[in-house]
Order: C-alpha cells, then sequence, then structure tokens
C-alpha cells in the first residue's frame, strides 16, 4: 500500500506576518524550554479596608525541572519525611518515643516524690532522738 502525500499551496503576504518567539513551537517545546530554564512568578496580595491592611499574601513560584533546581541548591523534597515513602514509619517511630519520654517523665516524678518523702520521714525519725 502506497500513500501520496497531501499537499496545499497557499499565497500569504510576508509583510502580513507576525513572527512571535513561540511560532512554530508546540506546547511540549514551550514547557521543555521552560523546565530547561525554569521560571519564576512572583507576586503580592494585599486585602485593605480604609487603608488599614488585613490581610496580606506574599507568592513566590518557581517552576523547573528537578535537574535545574538541584542546580540552583534547592532540594527541600529530598529531606521532607512528609513527601518520602518512609513518612508512616517515622511518624510512628516519634509516636513511639514521644509515650517512652512520657514514660520516663513519670518515673521521674515518682522517684523524686519517693525521695522526697524519704527524707522527709528520716526528718521525723531524727527528731524522736
Amino acid at each position: 500500500m502506497t500513500s501520496t502525500p497531501i499537499s496545499s499551496t497557499s499565497k500569504t503576504n510576508s509583510s502580513q506576518t507576525i513572527t512571535t518567539s513561540t511560532q512554530g513551537s508546540t506546547l511540549a517545546d514551550i514547557l521543555e524550554r521552560i523546565l530547561d530554564k525554569g521560571i519564576v512568578i512572583a507576586g503580592d496580595i494585599s486585602v485593605s479596608i480604609a487603608s488599614t491592611e488585613l490581610l496580606h499574601i506574599r507568592i513566590r513560584l518557581l517552576i523547573s525541572s528537578v535537574d535545574k533546581a538541584r542546580e540552583m541548591g534547592i532540594n527541600w523534597w529530598e529531606g521532607d519525611p512528609y513527601l518520602s515513602s518512609k513518612a508512616q514509619t517515622l511518624i510512628e517511630e516519634n509516636r513511639q518515643l514521644q509515650d517512652r519520654l512520657q514514660s520516663i517523665e513519670a518515673e521521674m516524678r515518682s522517684l523524686k516524690a519517693l525521695a522526697t518523702s524519704q527524707v522527709d520521714l528520716g526528718i521525723r525519725e531524727g527528731e524522736g532522738f
């Protein structure tokens, strides 16, 4: 089976053609350029009533590839336990450590109370001599 290409001819006036930086680029090409170079979007949002600022939000957004972000020294997601598969393990380990700490603190309080009561008892016994 053979196919013949379909060609169309159209006349365009070159003086009417506007050349843009994205002309002939697909969305994939544009996205590749953005991720390769990176893009920063910054903005401020303020809510005010009668010249009294009620709310001020600063938005800083960086869009880049992971490689480009690492190149810039940005790698916070690598150390964030909530973004890794170890999150549940770390949460459980943290809970166990908190339980152990509470039991140690309770034991320390009871030992202090026992020591205080023995000192009080020793003083009372010594008064009888």
